[in-house]
């Protein structure tokens, strides 16, 4: 190789480099096309109704997003103390810089991990209700563009109290009712050091779904971090011989060296990354093969902005991004639209589902799946309008 050429050759190297680190720098949405004037966020509020909590946003222009919480009770001096007020007074638009700002404040990044990221993931799912209500447009449009209308799902959701007869007949009836083209079941014994639930549940969920579902349905397994490396690989090559579509933290979440191992000796994809809240972390992840399906949780992780860019990293590496959700009803329109708006997500979306009950009433559309799929909710925001005396009867929570 002659000089010119090598200089040619580290020439395009370095534009490659400096275009993928300009891209990895860029905004992932772009807030203020939508918008000509600052949107100043003048209060945060949290709601509480029965057991139930909600996070409402308004703009000093009276903008008003709404969205409900999983697990509030939890982490209420964190939000209130720590999260809201670095929100107040600032600029909606400005919302990308503003979850990243918030981490390092007043030294929050101390307190990093789920506790702190799901009140940071509320605040701004409520404001992405906010701001598509304002726009007059569902929030998705403001993530990029709607991509799909329509997001097929995967049941899931059961627990680990149930029989092996009883778990599979729950999907049984569930796909019968939905008409749902996959399902997720629950192996193990979570973060049980090889131990099953009870001696021989996972080997006979697994014989009685190849009886009543194999061949109908998409099927998935998750081990909840049950395993070590060896029992891992052991369940994985078993999984494999069944055509099963993933198998989801086989060993404990922490234990990344562990859970590569079985990456590494199976050939199905690995799914992974629910617990994780660190963007450096699903990288390193990423780039070191840990897991095939990316699986960050929209609420853990910090929600749409730190979940969007989870998404990069993966379609780069040409990985599905399958959110973990435990969410159904109101609290899953923010899967809805993530899905929506995502190009790289994988073929379901996880769903949590429970018998057909009464329609709640407090809160429209109420969301029904039918042939696989629930519709993107088509209104403004991320698109549910709630009942306005429910909301009203609520109490403004306080330290």
């Amino acid at each position: 190789m002659n000089r010119r050429s090598f200089l040619a050759l580290s020439g395009a190297a370095a534009l490659a480099r400096a275009s993928a680190a300009a891209e990895e720098d860029s905004a992932v949405f772009n807030l203020h096309k939508f918008f000509p004037n600052p949107l100043k966020i003048a209060s945060i509020d949290l709601l509480q109704s029965g057991t139930r909590y909600f996070l409402r946003t308004r703009t000093s222009d009276g903008a008003e997003g709404l969205v409900l919480t999983k697990n509030m009770e939890d982490y209420i001096p964190i939000l209130l103390r720590r999260v809201i007020p670095h929100f107040i007074g600032k600029d909606a638009r400005d919302l990308e810089n503003l979850v990243d700002e918030v981490y390092v404040v007043d030294s929050n990044y101390k307190m990093a991990g789920q506790a702190f990221w799901c009140p940071v993931a509320y605040v701004e799912q409520s404001l992405f209700d906010l701001m598509g209500k304002a726009a007059r447009k569902p929030s998705a449009e403001l993530m990029g563009g709607v991509l799909r209308k329509e997001i097929p799902v995967y049941l899931s959701g059961s627990g680990r109290d149930t029989t092996a007869e009883e778990e599979v007949d729950v999907y049984v009836r569930g796909v019968e009712a939905t008409g749902a083209k996959a399902v997720k079941f629950k192996i193990g014994g979570r973060m049980s050091e090889n131990r099953d639930a009870y001696p021989g549940r996972t080997e006979k969920i697994l014989e009685l779904a190849q009886q009543k579902l194999a061949g109908k349905v998409t099927l998935m397994a998750d081990a909840n971090g049950s395993y070590n490396a060896a029992k891992g690989i052991e369940m994985g090559k078993r999984l494999q011989e069944l055509k099963y579509l993933w198998f989801e933290e086989p060993c404990p979440w922490e234990e990344l060296s562990e859970t590569r191992k079985v990456a590494d000796a199976l050939t199905m994809k690995i799914a992974f990354g629910e617990q994780d809240s660190s963007l450096w972390l699903f990288q390193w992840m990423i780039d070191n093969h840990v897991m095939s399906v990316v699986q960050p949780d929209l609420n853990y992780n910090g929600g749409f902005i730190r979940a969007a860019r989870v998404a990069r990293m993966a379609r780069k590496a040409n990985l599905w991004i399958c959110p973990h959700n435990t969410q159904t009803g109101a609290a899953s329109v923010n899967i809805l639209n993530f899905a929506a708006t995502t190009s790289n997500i994988g073929p379901f979306m996880e769903y949590v589902w429970r018998a057909p009950q009464k329609p709640e009433s407090w809160y429209t559309p109420n969301f029904e799946i039918r042939k696989g799929v629930i519709p993107l909710p088509s209104g403004p925001g991320l698109g549910l309008e709630f009942d306005a005396d429910f909301v009203r009867k609520a109490t403004v929570v306080k330290l």
